[in-house]
């Protein structure tokens, strides 16, 4: 995630349906300032489209998912990356009735990738409930009507002729057992034991303050050994290894067309060592390694790229695919000599993904997993951001699209530098562009697309977002200007952007606010479109407005008249063929109310209209003290073939106008 400010290109206006539209546009915005003078601004729309809206204009990005979309609730489950014999290697995991716990290199681990166990050590003379607690992701939420299904290994480092019980169980903070399973054990299993049991609470804990829970109960002295744990919710479409149900639902309650996986920065890793792999997240979870990601956590990649796919096909959304390109945020960069293995890993990454089982390795384990069919998939990004690594790039795009556009002729390959600098050969057709700004910039500059080129090169608005009111402090604290939520302001800002992206639809094909998911209780970059902890979500005033363009977005882009460059109030006009309908959205970014009237030019027009309207104080904001401050409104309002609105300050809004 960076700035990233896309070269601003002369447009190139050839032809006379493009010379009759802007003929048609200065007079309509001539007529409106006149207008404007006596009082409305006054908004005339074209009946001919200018161009089909792309089904792909409004997506989702993302970066990783534990403790937030991947539905797993223990944190720190399989010890993954961590050193042993350190207390932070016990990240999440707490001593129960005075045992002692520890994580060590195991000399028989439970998997090649998992090297670590949890070793648990009972006290001499100890005949009660002794073990362990895992406080999961700052919380537990224990659901009366869930079934959750909870599964370990373990074995004694040496036989004994222990015998006894073991109890797992959900436990509120003040001891209360909220569901619990006991299994018989021996001191005569030293071989590695899988533990699977479901656990229904007999009521709902009044809080999330809960922990999962191991005890052992027996003869004490003895010494047993914990691996790869895991405690899984119902998850969405009840998919084993899936979703949390409750942000899953949420994101496609915004009507993505696409997700961009696997992230931005989660994609390059510090090092080469820490990259995003494929084939490290596929398979057993016993045989993913996990590692540390780029925000300071370890990503235990059970959530996978199978999972990814199929949670995109259940939710109607199509992939943007990164692949690595050879640059790592410390700032390796891979010579040109030593970029084939790498092409080749990229080259199974997307036979894994559309690749035929009968010719292809990788595709034939998809199959094997149980997806013998290809996923959806067209567009792929080669690296990200890669502006930081501009002088390597131009080798490594063209090795690496040189290579694989030959096996996959049918794909399109996104470039992640500026605009055009460097140039690149092959020539992209697709850019990826990035910007995190102010409010105010991304209202003022809701017509740089305006100003590109019609060359046949499209443009993919892979993250942007209103980060900050002080321009000289993007990336400040909070008393500089940082926000730590979206607010009215900036959500009325990206929504002045957003009429320029749909505006300019014909040459940017999608966008995608970033980031995505924050965890209230972890947090490393403000603001994010959605928050949760680990019992609730809490939609923005950003989520609302992405909802609102996305949901109601149009087939085709109806001219108009420009809203000023230099104004506060933006707009812009589609109409949906399947419902005879026109769809205005107008965002109003100051506080002062705007009056418009609109003037439209078909046969027949409903002579009422739907309004679904947020608005709300320039510093509103949603958050977990007020989750529901700013939501949108639904209402009729009077229309016709001209009609007046008032847009209220601050306010985002969409007229859906039936006509014919």
């Amino acid at each position: 995630m960076w700035i990233r400010l896309a070269r601003l290109l002369v447009s190139s206006a050839d032809g006379t349906s493009m010379a009759r539209l802007n003929s048609w546009l200065l007079a309509s915005t001539f007529f409106a300032a006149i207008s404007g003078c006596i009082g409305a601004t006054v908004v005339v729309v074209n009946g001919t489209a200018s161009h089909a809206i792309p089904s792909t204009l409004f997506g989702q990005m993302f970066e990783s998912g534990d403790g937030g979309l991947y539905a797993e609730l223990l944190q720190n489950r399989a010890f993954q990356q961590v050193t042993p014999n350190t207390a932070a290697a016990l990240n999440a995991w707490h001593p129960v009735s005075g045992a002692s716990i520890s994580v060590i290199k195991d000399t028989k681990p439970v998997s090649a990738a998992l090297p670590n166990s949890l070793q648990l050590t009972i006290p001499s003379g100890q005949n009660g409930a002794v073990g362990f607690s895992n406080e999961g992701f700052w919380g537990i939420k224990v659901d009366a009507s869930w079934t959750y299904n909870a599964s370990f290994f373990f074995k004694f480092p040496t036989q004994s002729a222990f015998k006894g019980s073991m109890t797992i169980g959900l436990q509120t903070s003040t001891g209360q057992m909220l569901a619990s399973e006991s299994v018989d054990i021996s001191g005569s299993t030293t071989s590695w034991t899988q533990v699977q049991v479901k656990l229904k609470p007999t009521t709902s804990a009044k809080d999330t303050k809960n922990s999962f829970v191991v005890t052992v109960s027996g003869a004490g002295g003895q010494t047993i050994d914990f691996a790869m744990f895991s405690l899984f919710p119902p998850t969405f479409k009840n998919r084993p290894n899936g979703m949390r149900i409750d942000i899953a639902e949420t994101l496609i309650e915004m009507g993505p067309s696409f997700f961009r996986f696997p992230g931005g920065n989660n994609l390059e890793g510090q090092t080469v060592a820490t990259r995003w792999q494929w084939n490290a997240t596929v398979g057993s979870l016993l045989d993913r390694p996990g590692r540390v990601g780029d925000w300071g956590y370890v990503n235990t990649d059970g959530l996978g790229i199978l999972e990814y796919l199929t949670f995109f096909e259940d939710a109607g959304m199509e992939p943007i695919m990164a692949i690595w390109s050879g640059y790592a945020l410390g700032g390796t960069n891979l010579a040109e000599n030593q970029l084939a293995p790498y092409i080749a890993q990229a080259r199974d990454q997307i036979n894994f993904v559309i690749g035929d089982p009968k010719t292809s390795a990788p595709a034939a384990l998809r199959a094997s997993l149980g997806h013998p069919e290809p996923f959806a998939l067209r567009y792929i990004e080669v690296g990200n951001e890669d502006f930081f690594a501009a002088t390597t790039y131009p080798y490594r795009w063209h090795d690496i699209v040189a290579n694989l556009s030959a096996e996959f002729p049918h794909l399109q390959f996104i470039a992640t530098s500026n605009t055009f600098n460097p140039i690149l050969s092959p020539n992209p057709t697709q850019y990826d562009v990035h910007v995190y700004q102010t409010p105010g910039w991304f209202a003022q500059n809701s017509f740089i697309y305006d100003g590109f080129q019609r060359n046949g090169t499209t443009y993919f608005e892979g993250e942007y977002a209103a980060i900050s009111t002080n321009a000289n402090n993007l990336f400040g604290t909070p008393d500089q200007g940082r926000l730590l939520w979206p607010t009215m302001q900036s959500s009325t800002g990206e929504a002045a952007f957003m009429t320029g992206l749909e505006r300019n639809s014909d040459i940017v094909f999608a966008a995608s606010y970033a980031p995505l998911l924050q965890h209230v209780n972890s947090t490393q970059w403000t603001p994010d479109l959605i928050s949760f902890d680990a019992g609730q979500v809490y939609k923005s005033t950003s989520f609302y407005a992405q909802k609102l363009f996305s949901v109601n977005r149009g087939d085709e882009y109806l001219p108009s008249t420009l809203p000023s460059h230099t104004g506060t109030l933006f707009w812009s006009v589609t109409r949906s063929k399947a419902s005879s309908s026109i769809i205005i959205k107008i965002s109003n970014t100051v506080a002062t109310a705007a009056a418009m009237t609109f003037q439209l030019p078909f046969n027949t027009v409903a002579s009422t209209g739907s309004l679904q309207q947020l608005h709300g104080a320039q510093t509103a904001s949603n958050t977990p003290a007020q989750p529901q401050l700013i939501v949108p409104v639904t209402s009729s309002i009077p229309t016709g073939k001209t009609f007046d609105f008032n847009a209220p300050g601050f306010s985002v809004n969409v007229i859906t106008i039936r006509v014919t």
